[in-house]
């Protein structure tokens, strides 16, 4: 995933975020080895947020499922998924919010989380700005 296609998708997010008149949001891209390619957070985000976005996309992208699925399988297996985030340090949620960046071929380019609204509001900008720059979610 290139730097251009991470800010295409972070911008994507944050328009529909402010199209819908969701709170204040932060996104979170990362690459497929987990590590940050780019963020944002918007003027009146909490501090939190960056951590929250980041670790949504971090279990997605280190999972390889959104953060949705995470968070039904982590109700059959919440030792697992406890153990799982102490083990990581802080950077895995298995929360609604973060979805997979795939390109055309189908290979895993990273994911993308955010946080500030409900984990439906943070997937939805989520799910918009990876269409937007012209990948899929998976």
């Amino acid at each position: 995933m290139t730097l251009d296609q991470a800010n295409q998708i972070i911008q994507a997010a944050l328009a529909r975020a402010r199209e819908a008149g969701y709170k204040p949001m932060a996104v979170a891209v990362l690459d497929d080895a987990g590590q940050l390619k780019a963020f944002q957070r918007e003027d009146g985000a909490s501090m939190f947020r960056f951590d929250v976005a980041r670790a949504k996309a971090w279990g997605a992208v280190g999972m390889g499922a959104s953060s949705r699925v995470l968070a039904e399988r982590a109700k059959g297996n919440p030792n697992f998924f406890v153990s799982l985030a102490a083990t990581a340090e802080g950077k895995f949620l298995a929360q609604p919010g973060a979805v997979l960046i795939v390109d055309a071929a189908g290979a895993l380019l990273g994911a993308v989380g955010a946080s500030g609204g409900s984990g439906d509001e943070d997937e939805e900008i989520c799910t918009a700005g990876v269409r937007a720059a012209g990948l899929s979610t998976g």
